[in-house]
């Protein structure tokens, strides 16, 4: 399908590709290839891919320098997908701009969903305009007004609080990591305060979520950070 989203693989496992391939098939993506790090560097410039599906341990160079090199000029959402599946290896990945971390062994299902909510926030970035109302599920933000409203009733929020929760609707559909959170909203000076984001994230939950011991739009990433869910939830 002309219209289908196109996806770039960064991926020297000769398995893994042929399992993508029929996944990717299957879900009707347009696809390419690259084996190492430089080709997939190449391919994401020339081809403009709507997605990067990319493995960090490539035969040439560490796949984080992929991550480096393509956010110097492009926001394209970057999966990873690597068998380095210790938290600071994540963190890691998020820090230098990846989207998501998906760890292998992997479950197809898992990585297709993934993919598609990545594919849903980059088109929803991309045609908002200033002033629109973010939604996620009872949520409701108008940016310009800076009111919150929870199932139609507003919420008062500190001026933290506030700030905290526009960052995550930025990020609204991706991880983002704690350091991410402490530099945006509270500054880089205050990187060591982890507990920060704990206490106000938790005020957040209460005053936004109908059960705050059970979130299903604030969710947190154990040991990584959090994710702010933008899509309905069933």
């Amino acid at each position: 399908m002309s219209n289908a989203p196109e996806l770039l693989l960064v991926e020297d496992d000769p398995q893994i590709r042929r399992f993508l391939r029929a996944a990717f098939s299957a879900e009707e993506y347009r696809f390419h290839e690259a084996l190492t790090a430089a080709e997939g560097i190449a391919q994401a410039a020339a081809r403009q891919p709507d997605l990067i599906v990319l493995d960090l341990g490539l035969p040439d160079r560490d796949g984080l320098e992929v991550i480096r090199q393509v956010r110097e000029w492009s926001q394209v959402p970057i999966i990873v997908l690597s068998a380095r599946g210790q938290e600071q290896d994540k963190i890691q990945a998020l820090d230098y701009g990846a989207d998501d971390y998906v760890a292998k062994p992997f479950a197809v299902g898992e990585l297709m969903a993934r993919i598609r909510a990545a594919l849903r926030r980059s088109a929803a970035i991309a045609d908002s305009g200033a002033g629109a109302l973010f939604r996620a599920g009872p949520i409701e933000v108008d940016l310009d007004k800076r009111v919150v409203r929870m199932q139609g009733s507003e919420v008062h929020l500190t001026p933290i609080e506030y700030k905290l929760m526009q960052t995550l609707i930025r990020h609204a559909g991706k991880v983002v990591t704690q350091r991410q959170l402490l530099t945006e909203v509270w500054g880089p000076q205050h990187m060591e305060q982890g507990q920060y984001v704990r206490i106000y994230m938790a005020q957040l939950r209460r005053k936004l979520e109908a059960d705050p011991a059970r979130p299903r739009h604030l969710l947190t990433e154990p040991g990584v950070g959090y994710r702010l869910v933008a899509e309905p939830v069933a």
